[in-house]
């Protein structure tokens, strides 16, 4: 399992606008976007006893969360991922789903996910039969993605965060969502082994700082 470093801050309007200007220009535009863009939707899993909820607002060193994503609405293209994290550094598994295995899990139907011969779907249906894990929220958010090829470098603009509160099918397109009110927007930047100077003094913002503001944990505070 590979881990990546990862730097958040919270953001105001008047520096998305700076940043998107510095980034355009020393960065690439993620190739997969639509008009710079994702609009992104994940159903995340928790236990009966909100054990990743409390893991993040306690700030446990070593946590684990599973999420199911798509972007831009597209149901050829979904994610069944585990995010991790030690020691402030994370790392992401993911594999494909089909729009049928989507749909089941959406339904509350878990029995076929203990044949699957995708070892991410047999550890998370071992998991909803040991833990109890089940699809908790909806979370949506527009993100405007940025690359740089040295340090294998991703930056993330993310904004217009929603909550499905007790909302869990994911696949329905008009599910109601919400705006979670005094949502900040979210600098987000992924790097390997070494941040290259002209991103580090690119991504610096005065006044701002490290954050650890979850997006699941933000929505959670409404359902």
């Amino acid at each position: 399992m590979k881990y990546r470093n990862e730097w958040k801050h919270e953001i105001n309007f008047l520096d998305k606008l700076t940043l998107e200007q510095t980034l355009r220009a020393v960065c690439s535009p993620d190739p997969n976007a639509k008009d710079g863009i994702y609009e992104i939707r994940s159903i995340y899993f928790d236990d009966i006893k909100d054990t990743a909820l409390k893991e993040k607002i306690n700030g446990v060193n070593k946590r684990e969360k599973f999420r199911i994503r798509l972007y831009n609405g597209d149901s050829s293209l979904i994610l069944l991922e585990k995010k991790s994290k030690e020691k402030g550094m994370t790392s992401k598994e993911q594999v494909k789903l089909s729009y049928v295995e989507a749909k089941l899990i959406s339904e509350g139907s878990y029995e076929w996910m203990k044949d699957s011969d995708k070892n991410l779907v047999l550890e998370l249906y071992s998991k909803m039969q040991s833990k109890g894990l089940r699809p908790k929220t909806i979370v949506d958010y527009t993100r405007e993605p940025f690359v740089y090829g040295p340090g294998n470098v991703r930056i993330t603009i993310d904004y217009n965060i929603r909550t499905g509160l007790h909302c869990t099918d994911f696949l329905i397109p008009d599910c109601i969502t919400v705006p979670v009110p005094d949502f900040p927007i979210i600098l987000e930047v992924k790097w390997d082994e070494y941040l290259p100077d002209v991103i580090r003094h690119a991504v610096q913002l005065r006044g701002r700082h490290t954050s650890a503001f979850s997006k699941y944990a933000a929505c959670r505070a409404y359902g």
